[in-house]
């Protein structure tokens, strides 16, 4: 599985990284493959942080202060 604490920047460049090496066509089917899984568990992590960035949001609150994002609300 992917590191849990890599940012979002850092995914995409090793998403950039695998698609770069599959569209070369020089894996066999095996490498292929382990490239394959190891990009989709890279998007299930970046989707992951970003729920989590779109949950710290801050909103502009009745107040015109800002407050943090309360997904309850």
């Amino acid at each position: 599985m992917a590191d849990k604490n890599l940012s979002i920047e850092k995914i995409l460049v090793e998403l950039e990284s695998i698609v770069s090496k599959m569209e070369e066509d020089n894996l066999n089917l095996e490498d292929s493959l382990a490239s394959y899984e190891k990009g989709i568990s890279l998007v299930k992590l970046a989707q992951e942080n970003l729920k989590k960035i779109e949950q710290r949001v801050q909103v502009l609150s009745k107040n015109d202060k800002l407050a943090e994002f309360n997904p309850d609300d």
